[in-house]
């Protein structure tokens, strides 16, 4: 692929042109040019947009799809599709698929059918064999066939043996655990925040009590074992506090946010709107307000989407029987990019991809072209016009969102949406 990207600014603090305007020439998926105006000898396709800037590839590091046996939620060719005009290019993807990814086959399979795709999609395998707790899955095996990490996706490890087993047998070979913070015991049967709006609309309640207590335990595996430790999407003001101490101790551990917590409080839950359904649940202002602290000051080091495909048979029922989960990845960038500045978020959207064993290309000639493009600048309201996922099941619907991806280029291939 040859392409000449014009009048772009570049956002990328490891490149010599962060923060200039520049035109780009790609020759064969690589940059070969990077200048103040380059010719078009070659009649090369062009690249021009209103205010348009380029990144180094955005990263996701919680994404589902529905592919092998969900395909009605999303299939892995629509799902890469979406990723790529919502401007990503590398995501982890979690296990919980039909059968659940605990093998080295089922990693094979997701990766066969990323194979050549614009999109860089790296399985996460689940950590224990069905997702059940009982037995440690091929952890090894799956490693070797590609998988990046292993936990079991939005199922808490209940079992303490376990996982300071599967955080001592990695570290032999330097694998990344994934531990879903929730002590189910205290959460019961509890599906939003336990705080005075559950009461008011007569929901049970997950106090926070459940995440901090599962967090407060891993910390100490963790510090027992000295292996490798990724917490997933926590939700509360003590779980932040709980993981800077750790981080200050020297602890290898590292944690995300949902873009949901960082955007919306509980008082979403109070019209028993299924889209508001979603894992972790919806905290108060306070941990809103810690949580976003927590991302500006590096205590949290990634944020994601969290996308979560569930088809309408499943989302639009009584809240107390809809299934968990909202879509993310076209939003996701607006949505960041309200509450932080553009630096900011593009910084969290590719930073600690080396998390994960995922190499960056930086924005400099001879370097492989992964860029993600986007107009930091476009306000508009979110609707499903903007839905490329086969379930529309966003939290997000009707939101005034600040920025628009335009695409990406990647693997020598160029996706936009024109």
């Amino acid at each position: 692929m040859n392409l000449l990207i014009k009048s772009a600014t570049i956002l990328d603090k490891s490149s010599p042109y962060h923060n200039s305007t520049k035109d780009i020439l790609i020759e064969n998926g690589v940059i070969s040019k990077i200048d103040n105006t380059i010719k078009n000898n070659n009649n090369y396709q062009e690249i021009k947009s209103d205010n348009l800037h380029v990144s180094q590839g955005w990263f996701d590091s919680s994404v589902s799809f529905g592919e092998p046996g969900f395909e009605e939620r999303e299939t892995i060719a629509n799902g890469l599709k979406t990723a790529a005009l919502s401007g990503f290019t590398n995501l982890a993807i979690n296990p919980n698929t039909n059968p659940i990814i605990d093998n080295s086959t089922t990693v094979s399979f997701i990766k066969n059918n990323a194979f050549q795709n614009a999109v860089n999609l790296h399985p996460i395998g689940a950590l224990t064999k069905g997702c059940k707790g009982n037995d440690l899955a091929e952890l090894y095996d799956m490693q070797q066939a590609g998988a990046v990490a292993f936990g079991d996706f939005q199922h808490a490890v209940e079992n303490p043996n376990m996982l300071k087993i599967a955080l001592q047998y990695t570290h032999s070979f330097n694998g990344l655990v994934l531990s879903y913070p929730q002590e189910n015991k205290i959460a019961g049967k509890g599906i939003v925040n336990e705080e005075e709006n559950s009461t008011k609309v007569g929901l049970k309640g997950i106090p926070n009590l459940a995440e901090e207590l599962q967090v407060s335990r891993d910390l100490f595996l963790l510090e027992y074992t000295e292996g490798k430790l990724h917490i997933p999407t926590i939700s509360t003001t003590k779980s932040v506090g709980l993981i800077r101490d750790a981080k200050v101790k020297g602890l290898d551990v590292t944690c995300s946010v949902s873009i949901l917590n960082l955007l919306l409080t509980d008082d979403a839950i109070t019209d028993f709107d299924t889209h508001f359904k979603v894992l972790p649940p919806l905290r108060t202002l306070a941990d809103q307000k810690a949580l976003i602290e927590g991302v500006q000051d590096g205590t949290i080091d990634f944020v994601t989407s969290n996308h979560l495909p569930i088809d309408i048979e499943h989302k639009k029922i009584e809240f107390d029987h809809a299934m968990y989960g909202s879509i993310g990845l076209e939003s996701m960038f607006g949505a960041l990019n309200t509450i932080f500045k553009t630096e900011k978020v593009i910084e969290l959207l590719t930073q600690n991809k080396s998390r994960f064993g995922i190499e960056s290309s930086n924005i400099k000639e001879g370097e492989k072209a992964c860029l993600s493009l986007f107009n930091p600048k476009e306000n508009y309201t979110f609707t499903t016009n903007n839905i490329y996922s086969s379930s529309k099941n966003s939290a997000l619907l009707g939101s005034n969102l600040k920025g628009k991806a335009i695409g990406i280029v990647n693997n020598n291939q160029l996706i936009t949406h024109s």
